[in-house]
């Protein structure tokens, strides 16, 4: 078996920072860089790709609200006319840096509050969609599967990943439980094994304490969250024994160790 695992990274902007960026490069196989609309700036940017070209990363851009301020995890009342136009904006800029460090963009992830209005917005979705179609349609779009966006992507033919979030919780729908921060650190332990569970059985219990069926073709944590390094390596560690090898979905070759 073979899984992706992502982080969202460079979320560090001016003289504020954020995320254990360096630490977990050293354990993913594909960073979702954060654009410069929730945060992220072009330093921040150009040094997350190189950091991501010295590891094998596969690299891709992490488009959200313009809310700074917000850290892109309040829902804005966009046009979807607009969400697809600040997507192609972000992309093209880690697109020059990732050509500058000879890497291509592999895929477009969503951020925060964008990514779960997309989850259940068919026109958020499509603008999405269909921005990727115009400029790139053989990049992957990482989205949950119980989302408008995977069923609208699998009907425009759009490349899709399907993700299971490490260090988040379900609900009965399928659906991450979204929040705002997680205070305290996790049971990597615990997480690892539910991980697992999730890659190889296809389940996972919800917070209502029912099993659910999920489908995983990439798992993702959080760079902010309390002890992420450890939970990561453990992950990795669960993984391997499980005999599940981990590298990129898309056009990187490169093996992660």
């Amino acid at each position: 078996m073979q899984i992706d695992f992502n982080c969202d990274m460079g979320e560090s902007f001016g003289p504020y920072s954020f995320g254990a960026d360096e630490e977990l490069m050293r354990h993913i196989s594909s960073a979702n860089v954060a654009g410069g609309f929730h945060a992220g700036d072009p330093h921040v940017m150009g040094k997350t790709v190189a950091l991501a070209k010295e590891h094998g990363v596969a690299v891709g851009v992490h488009n959200g609200y313009g809310d700074l301020v917000g850290f892109g995890r309040r829902e804005i009342k966009t046009a979807p006319e607009e969400i697809r136009d600040e997507l192609i904006y972000q992309l093209g800029a880690l697109r020059e840096f990732a050509r500058l460090h000879g890497l291509q963009v592999q895929h477009v992830k969503p951020h925060g509050a964008l990514y779960m209005a997309a989850a259940r917005d068919e026109a958020l979705s499509r603008a999405i969609i269909g921005a990727i179609q115009e400029v790139d349609p053989a990049l992957f779009l990482y989205c949950m599967q119980a989302s408008k966006t995977y069923e609208l992507a699998r009907e425009m033919g759009q490349p899709v990943v399907r993700e299971f979030f490490a260090d988040r919780e379900y609900n009965d729908e399928g659906q991450i439980v979204f929040t705002r921060r997680v205070a305290e650190e996790l049971d990597s332990e615990s997480l690892g094994e539910r991980t697992v569970r999730a890659v190889v059985e296809g389940r996972v219990q919800t917070v209502e304490g029912n099993e659910i069926e999920v489908a995983a073709d990439s798992i993702c944590v959080h760079s902010d969250t309390p002890g992420v390094g450890r939970l990561a390596e453990t992950i990795v560690r669960k993984l391997k024994e499980n005999g599940i090898e981990i590298r990129p979905v898309g056009r990187a070759e490169q093996r992660v160790s």
